[in-house]
Formats: C-alpha cells, sequence, structure tokens
C-alpha cells in the first residue's frame, strides 16, 4: 500500500515562501510519477504542479508558473513543492498524489490519481 505524508505547510503572508515536503513509501518511489494538487473551500480539487519519475518532465498549473517549482529527491523517496511569492489566492489544502498504478507521466487529473496523501493546509495572508 502507497502511502504519502505530506509536511511544511503554514500561515504566512502574502510574499513569502513556503516549501512542502511528500514522504512516500510503499513502492518504487523512483518509477512514480508524483503531483501536487490542492484545494481551495468551496472549490474543486485542481492540480498544481507534476514531475516525472526521472524528473526530467516537470508540469505547472498557469497559475502557478513561475512562482513555484516541483522536485524530487529519489533517495530520500520524498517529492518538494517550493512556492514563492505566495498570494492569498493559494490558500488552500495541499495534496500530494500519484497514480495508482507505476507509471511515468504525472497524473494532472483528480480521475488519474490513485493514492492521495492526507494534506497540508496552507494559508496566505493579505
Amino acid at each position: 500500500q502507497v502511502q504519502l505524508v505530506e509536511s511544511g505547510g503554514g500561515l504566512v503572508q502574502a510574499g513569502a515562501s513556503l516549501r512542502l515536503s511528500c514522504a512516500a513509501s510503499g513502492r518504487t518511489f523512483s518509477r512514480s510519477a508524483m503531483s501536487w494538487f490542492r484545494q481551495a473551500p468551496g472549490k474543486e480539487r485542481e492540480f498544481v504542479a507534476g514531475i516525472s519519475a526521472s524528473g526530467g518532465r516537470r508540469d505547472y498549473a498557469d497559475s502557478v508558473k513561475g512562482r513555484f517549482t516541483i522536485s524530487r529527491d529519489n533517495g530520500r523517496n520524498t517529492v518538494y513543492l517550493q512556492m514563492n511569492s505566495l498570494k492569498p489566492e493559494d490558500t488552500a489544502v495541499y495534496f500530494c498524489a500519484t497514480r495508482r498504478e507505476v507509471y511515468p507521466v504525472p497524473a494532472k487529473s483528480v480521475s488519474e490519481v490513485g493514492f492521495w496523501g492526507q494534506g497540508t493546509q496552507v494559508t496566505v495572508s493579505s
């Protein structure tokens, strides 16, 4: 069973930075693409960023391009989301995710996700 555990959320002011981490276990991490999603109150869960198994491909939602960076450390079975220039509209619960099958390309829609972390709250005040 795949387990994903996020950490690093918190309350920050607009313009600040945060780095989220997601520790994965339960299968070969280096063969699995990973994704970050987020869900704001009253809104649907949405794709934020994804990284291929090798790390060579990174995809971002338009709303975070140029501000967020996804990376991974296969030696530590961990994926990161560096968030800079945070805005109040970035306030949400952030979830780490991966497909049910080992697959090199990241999930970019909720329907493609097989495993979710428990989520970590990010709150950005204005």
